[in-house]
């Protein structure tokens, strides 16, 4: 799968940012990992249905770089004590998520045997999906007391926004997907497998634990809404299908490992 040109540039650019912005004020580094289970909702299922939202999971894993605003790396020492410095972190992230997909809820109940009901159990659906992006972390609590107390906890909220490349795919257990044999009405003219790419905007809460002097582990939820309605490939008429109009969007737990570069 070949990423698109504007999404390596703006992979540079996000990194080059960070260079340029610690050359300029010699803030403190940190890296890790995160990964989790992500509840996809898309146009696969039933809106607010318990089976839909436990079925249409999958996982995801990233990287993440953190600009660090009140500890200097250069001079093993803190930067002026502002609020901003004390209870702010620039978050980078790289990131990956794909989600197995099919429709579930009353429609697909056994107890259905219309031709409709048939098709849509049939139906098999899959979006895998990359992310570059920011976030700006609040930490209501003192940065600098968490930083240099071990077992200690810091809450967090954040908003930033990504850019997305996303590859969805659609298939039957009928047949060819795009018939009026294997795929129902709504659907014939509302699915493609055409990989694409949009903005989202994130935010998330979550909290950290101070493992060591030097690293912490930390776990977050983050919700990601994507500024499109095509990323599961699915796309019904919004006209006449009101109950498909809103775009897809995910719920992200994810735990993560972080470390302090000095």
């Amino acid at each position: 799968m070949q990423m698109p040109k504007n999404f390596i540039i703006t992979l540079l650019l996000l990194f080059g940012l960070s260079n340029s912005v610690n050359a300029q004020f010699g803030f403190s580094h940190e890296i890790g990992a995160i990964l989790g289970p992500v509840a996809f909702q898309s146009d696969y299922g039933e809106r607010h249905d318990f089976s839909t939202n436990a079925g249409n999971t999958g996982y995801g894993i990233g990287i993440i770089h953190y600009l660090n605003f009140s500890y200097k790396a250069e001079c093993n020492c803190y930067t002026p004590e502002t609020y901003f410095n004390d209870h702010f972190k620039l978050r980078s992230e790289l990131s990956y998520n794909k989600t197995e997909l099919q429709h579930f809820g009353k429609w697909v109940d056994a107890s259905r045997t219309s031709l409709m009901a048939n098709q849509l159990r049939a139906m098999r659906g899959s979006t895998a999906v990359t992310n570059v992006g920011m976030q700006l972390e609040f930490f209501p609590l003192s940065i600098r007391e968490f930083t240099a107390t071990l077992g200690s906890f810091a809450p967090f909220i954040s908003l930033g926004g990504q850019f997305s490349f996303y590859s969805p795919k659609a298939w039957s257990t009928l047949g060819p997907i795009g018939t009026p044999l294997t795929t129902p009405d709504k659907y014939l003219d509302g699915w493609r497998d055409e990989s694409g790419t949009v903005w989202s905007i994130v935010s998330s809460i979550g909290c950290r634990y101070k493992l060591t002097e030097l690293s912490d582990l930390m776990v977050d939820l983050r919700w990601q809404y994507y500024f499109s309605n095509w990323v599961d490939g699915l796309n019904p008429d919004p006209t006449r299908y009101p109950e498909n109009r809103a775009n897809d969007w995910n719920l992200w737990l994810n735990v993560g490992y972080i470390y302090y570069l000095q």
